[in-house]
């Protein structure tokens, strides 16, 4: 998945053959070809398509009666869930044409707290289903109308959203000139700790900032396999099953559970060895079909340890192909499996990813394979609001910037994005004028509903 169409499959980055300061020179020269102005100049195409047709083509081939049950919630649900109608969106605003390796949805609600190998937690991106090659513009606009989003749902008003995306832009243009100085090495051993004690950030945080971080890793903290065992399952005979809870978590037949775990062995052989030695001491329980996303197929494994009966889940989800896939260079062969093109795009992404996290293929549909305790959780939206909602915008802005740097060119970005605040203005014109389009789609959706356009559970 290399951030190079065309080249063979590697890890590596895409960075400029000349020295930073070279980067950072032709950065400075593209604001001539794309001004900070055009970023904030979006409007609907002519030609842009109906957003709920968007969708249901989008979703062809998912469990298409599952699509509504969080899309219809709000326009924030609907965001998450239309990124194939804002994939159409960002291809046709301007770029500098820089690739990296993108998350491709890297909206608010997408970052959180996970266990690390180490069993430290860490605050990270933490889903890559739309992981693939583009524009590194994308993935802040995507984050920054996310932030705007967000903002109208808990009663912000527009003078507050527009300083909450200018405090994201902002601290990505900061890390962004600060990785451009760092060396490869010391990037990759770069980690944002939530663990008590270890609240690792770049300001002084004031009481009421501290304790909003603190309360979401404690509750965190509680979430392991052991609680998982006793929420979801129950005993059965001299073993353990997945609780059923429609529409939720439902039973599957003989023949399902027996393909899933067949799969699981073809997993095993994509994960180190290490790891795969402590997997085979456990003992496939039961599986479950799990609702999540907007229909994509997903399956709880529960695993029970052989010598002590502990309890391990897994997830075991499917990998589609990315709503922005139509608008990019196809990836190179070993990547056009879906699982592979997440799990590598995590790896890469990601300053510590699960060891378990590995593909695999079931009854011809590609898969990836993760804990599923190993995301912790992330911090409600409903908490957020004056200054910690722009601090929580500004550290997203962080990890984003860091993430980006690990396959991009830190210095040409960096260059390109300068030290004054007129990317943050256009970035936040973008994303109030976006904000404003989501929830007029939201609203077409819902409508669509009604009139039984759109399938429901």
């Amino acid at each position: 998945m290399s951030t190079r169409p065309g080249s063979a499959p590697a890890a590596s980055s895409a960075q400029s053959s000349g020295t930073a300061d070279d980067s950072r020179a032709a950065g400075r020269a593209l604001r001539d070809a794309v001004a900070f102005d055009a970023h904030g100049a979006w409007q609907p195409e002519p030609d842009r398509p109906d957003p709920v047709e968007r969708v249901l083509a989008g979703n062809a081939g998912r469990q298409e009666r599952l699509i509504p049950l969080r899309m219809a919630e709000s326009p924030f649900a609907f965001l998450r869930g239309a990124a194939t109608v804002m994939a159409w969106d960002l291809a046709k605003s301007p770029s500098i044409g820089h690739n990296v390796i993108i998350d491709g949805d890297a909206h608010i609600n997408n970052f959180g707290l996970f266990h690390t190998p180490r069993q430290e937690v860490v605050f990270d991106l933490n889903d890559f289903d739309e992981t693939l090659i583009g524009p590194w513009e994308w993935d802040l606009k995507r984050l920054t109308a996310s932030i705007n989003v967000a903002a109208r749902e808990n009663g912000v008003d527009a003078a507050g959203r527009d300083r909450a995306v200018r405090s994201s832009c902002a601290a990505y243009r900061a890390m962004m000139a600060q990785l451009a100085q760092m060396s490869p090495y010391d990037l990759w051993q770069m980690r944002s700790y939530g663990s008590a004690g270890r609240i690792d950030t770049p300001v002084k945080l004031d009481s009421e900032k501290k304790a909003t971080i603190e309360k979401t890793v404690e509750r965190a903290m509680k979430r392991t396999h052991a609680t998982m065992l006793a929420k979801v399952a129950e005993p059965a005979g001299k073993g353990w099953r997945v609780k059923s809870d429609p529409p939720i978590l439902t039973e599957l037949d003989a023949a399902e559970k027996n393909h899933v775990v067949d799969g699981l062995k073809a997993y095993l052989q994509t994960i180190a060895g290490e790891w795969r030695m402590m997997l085979e001491r456990y003992d496939v329980a039961d599986v479950a079909h799990r609702v999540v996303g907007v229909g994509t197929r997903a399956y709880l494994v529960l695993m029970i340890g052989r010598a002590h009966g502990d309890p391990l889940f897994m997830q075991v989800k499917e990998g589609i192909v990315p709503a922005a896939a139509p608008f990019v260079p196809p990836l190179d062969e070993p990547y056009r499996h879906q699982g592979r093109r997440v799990v590598h795009g995590q790896r890469l992404m990601q300053s510590s990813s699960d060891a378990l996290l590995g593909w695999t293929t079931i009854s011809g549909r590609d898969f990836y394979v993760r804990q599923m305790k190993q995301i912790r959780g992330s911090i409600p939206l409903d908490w957020l609001h004056g200054a910690t909602f722009d601090y929580y915008a500004w550290c997203l802005g962080l990890l984003l910037a860091r993430a980006h740097a690990r396959t991009g060119d830190a210095a040409l970005i960096a260059g390109y994005c300068g030290n004054s605040d007129k990317l943050d203005a256009a970035y936040a014109m973008w994303a109030e004028r976006y904000g404003a389009q989501t929830v007029a789609d939201h609203a077409a959706f819902c409508a669509a509903i009604s009139v039984g356009r759109v399938p429901t559970a």
